[in-house]
């Protein structure tokens, strides 16, 4: 039977069990009990009362933390002409579809791609390699766009794309520990208000059943879903 280590053990006393907190007292927790030498990554786990099984149950989205994720984000752009420009000068690190050969070869060194969508004639070719890595462009996330320009500063900002799993959670990261309580709590707040904009319409019952935040390395912490119901 697998068990904590010593450092996890006291840092989990520092929590009251079967407890709910406030969001700003939730994430005091979490950067009180991390132990890690790294900077860890704080994370937001919520369970929804969906059933992704149907299509019209499904969550998903985009929001734009206005804190930053305190990761630094390597986007390509798949796109020509002066988009290809535009995407250069807003700051993309990769630009051009000569990536696409690339990627076919195994080439995966970015985090997020965008395309205009005159090239996902060709960006869908590479559907076996992007998909599983959670890489391929999508409209609904909004990287594949003419707006290549916004779709760059709001990824390097600190847009993250967010999905309900077949069990009906929902996983994001919002800051690092190294961040202030007030940048991890309005990070929080951004990520749960639009958690709760993309309630589905065929959703019945308790929309957010359970939520709780904390480090990579730590305990979780749960919080009060009352104000999200």
């Amino acid at each position: 039977m697998k068990t904590h280590g010593k450092k996890y053990r006291a840092a989990a006393a520092k929590v009251a069990p079967n407890t709910q907190f406030a969001p700003k007292a939730a994430l005091e927790l979490v950067k009180g009990a991390a132990f890690a030498k790294f900077d860890e990554t704080v994370e937001v786990a919520v369970r929804l009362g969906v059933d992704p099984r149907h299509a019209d149950q499904v969550v998903r989205g985009t929001v734009v933390l206005p804190a930053g994720t305190g990761t630094p984000v390597r986007v390509l752009v798949i796109a020509v002409g002066d988009k290809a420009k535009e995407a250069e000068a807003a700051g993309a690190d990769f630009v051009g579809t000569e990536y696409v050969a690339k990627i076919k070869e195994g080439w995966t060194d970015f985090d997020v791609m965008i395309a205009t969508p005159d090239q996902m004639g060709q960006v869908g070719q590479l559907g076996r390699v992007l998909g599983p890595r959670g890489l391929m462009p999508n409209p609904k996330a909004g990287t594949v766009t003419f707006d290549v320009a916004r779709a760059v500063r709001e990824t390097k900002a600190g847009k993250i794309e967010f999905r309900v799993d077949k069990a009906g959670n929902v996983q994001a990261p919002i800051g690092k520990v190294s961040f202030g309580v007030d940048a991890l709590e309005s990070n929080f707040s951004a990520f749960m208000d639009q958690i709760v904009r993309s309630k589905p319409a065929a959703a019945k019952g308790v929309y957010v059943k359970t939520v709780a935040v904390s480090s990579t390395m730590g305990p979780g912490v749960r919080i009060d879903t009352n104000p999200y119901r």
